[in-house]
């Protein structure tokens, strides 16, 4: 043979796949392989070709050539093919043994084929390549698993998930499947007790004999059912176990920003980072937050990290496009649905979507993208989006559904039980119901400002200027947080105490110098303490208009 086959394995077990995919071409291009009659040599040179291609990430061409070598497959006598239809192990899949008559494996060329489609997000001609294969790898079964998920079967996909569990009960991404997809913690134990024959049963004290799998199992189940403060416990307990596990804690991160404990959610990114500074993981998460902080400086220095680390990635595109909000909206929503193309399951950017067409007053579509959100995974973030875009154009029905449908997923929630006080107000003879719900989500959570604004805010339109003041100092004495300070401030100025709303606003931003509410309220409160009109234009940024335009339209004519 001109081209030795040996060769191709030996450059792909060393990663060399531009080498590998150039001798390829070579060897099945070969006078010798062209001339003989072998099918079974033909199939392994494409078959190794194939490898190549697809470790290329030339998915197409890896499956025009690995269906060439299941054609020659096809050809070869089935008493003298010594082709396995077994499942190969992990291990082998990259490196086949040139050598070995027995190498061919049809189900292995299969998977490869069906990997390539769902590389292309071709889910179904994936599934279709696979149905064909009878015994299953973990591998495949995991992919068996994400298909089925994908496509909506998600009976299918439980049924996948619990038979890679059956094969080793350590695969955590299945287990997160399973808790999404509605299994209890006790369902999912079961599942990995069980031996794949099904016939013997395994202890868990030979599994799990300290419990930490078991207890990670719970507190996944704890989150996709919005049992929050559980997670939390149950996270806090397995970092007790294993301390700064970069996985334990943006887990945990993830949970506390969901709940609104932004701070604490801050300092545990920030602890991750510490200790991996190249992860890229829940990154755009961490973004999002600094942006609600206003932190833009270290915001732009975390955008530039990741984009030295990998610019390819959905959390990247996310995490630019928050930093982008407040310089070029248009360029920001751009980057949110760049992140979206890159990867059409990745929550961050249809949350991150939503909130910018829903601040560019289109709320019907941004009630598309928090629904699509909704669909991959509901958690706070897409429900308060939803209910926010129905108010936004008059769906008051629709949006009270939503309030109720989240307060009945977090009975516990005091964030849910505001959602729906937040439909009620927004309905001049809901607002009773809207105090009552406020005050309700108080009682569950003294602490969360989010409802005592609200809350005043209810007193200000129904002209009780004088409760509302009340309540935002009762709880400025307990809680200094800025954004009470600015709605006194926007309260005091409302009813022309403008010196008292001067010194909130300061207040503000001594604790935040860059909060954007509290840097506008001043400007615009010290236009009017000089007598100037602060909703007039500003001549000189009609003249910087002008200019602009002038300029545009030079720029068109040259």
């Amino acid at each position: 043979m001109d081209v030795p086959k040996d060769q191709i394995a030996t450059l792909m077990e060393h990663g060399l796949y531009d080498s590998a995919e150039m001798l390829g071409c070579f060897l099945v291009s070969s006078s010798t392989v062209s001339a003989e009659a072998s099918p079974h040599l033909k199939a392994e040179t494409l078959i190794l070709l194939g490898d190549a291609l697809f470790h290329q990430r030339e998915y197409r061409r890896a499956i025009h050539t690995y269906k060439q070598a299941l054609h020659h497959c096809a050809r070869i006598p089935k008493q003298s093919s010594g082709i396995s239809r077994s499942s190969l192990s992990l291990s082998t899949r990259s490196s086949v043994n040139a050598s070995s008559v027995s190498a061919i494996n049809e189900n292995e060329v299969r998977f490869k084929i069906a990997s390539s489609h769902f590389a292309l997000s071709e889910t179904k001609a994936a599934i279709a390549e696979m149905e064909s294969v009878k015994t299953r790898s973990l591998e495949m079964n995991i992919l068996m698993a994400k298909l089925h998920r994908n496509s909506g079967y998600n009976r299918g996909a439980i049924a996948f998930y619990k038979e890679c569990l059956r094969q080793c009960p350590y695969v955590l991404e299945a287990i997160i499947g399973l808790a999404e997809l509605g299994a209890t913690a006790k369902d999912i134990i079961s599942a990995f007790t069980q031996t794949s024959s099904r016939s013997t049963k395994v202890s868990l004290d030979q599994i799990d004999p300290t419990r930490w799998l078991q207890r990670y199992v719970e507190a996944q189940c704890c989150v996709a059912s919005h049992a929050y403060k559980g997670a939390l416990e149950l996270f806090a307990e397995l970092l007790q176990r294993f301390p700064n596990n970069v996985h334990l804690l943006t887990e945990t991160a993830k949970v506390e920003a969901i709940i609104g404990k932004n701070d604490e959610a801050i300092m545990r990114f920030e602890k991750v980072r510490s200790i991996d500074p190249y992860t890229l993981t829940c990154m755009d998460e961490y973004a999002m937050l600094l942006q609600m902080k206003c932190d833009y400086s270290r915001l732009n220095k975390l955008v530039h990290d990741l984009l030295s680390i990998d610019h390819t990635r959905a959390e990247v595109f996310v995490a630019l496009s928050v930093l982008w909000e407040r310089k070029d909206q248009r360029t920001a929503l751009s980057y949110a649905e760049k992140s979206i193309r890159v990867d059409e399951r990745h929550i961050p950017g249809y949350i991150v979507k939503g909130n910018f067409l829903l601040q560019a007053k289109r709320p019907e579509a941004a009630a598309i993208a928090f629904r699509a959100a909704q669909n991959l995974r509901s958690d706070l973030r897409s429900y308060q989006g939803l209910v926010h875009s129905y108010l936004a154009f008059g769906k008051t029905k629709e949006a009270l559904y939503t309030a109720r449908e989240a307060m009945n997923a977090m009975p516990q929630s005091a964030k849910a039980l505001k959602l729906v006080g937040d439909v009620h107000a927004n309905t001049s003879n809901g607002r009773e119901k809207a105090k009552k719900f406020y005050e309700s989500a108080l009682r569950l959570e003294p602490g969360y400002l989010g409802a005592a604004i609200a809350l005043a805010d209810l007193h200000l339109m129904e002209g009780r200027n004088g409760d509302a003041v009340s309540l935002l100092e009762r709880y400025l004495k307990d809680w200094a947080d800025e954004s009470l300070h600015v709605k006194l401030a926007q309260v005091f100025a409302a009813t022309n105490m403008l010196q008292d709303a001067l010194s909130h606003y300061q207040a503000a931003l001594r604790i935040n110098p860059q909060n954007e509410a509290a840097k506008k309220g001043l400007d615009r409160l010290e236009k009017l303490m000089k007598g100037i009109d602060p909703d007039a234009v500003d001549e000189n940024d009609e003249n910087d208009v002008e200019d602009v335009d002038g300029d545009t339209e030079e720029a068109e004519l040259m």
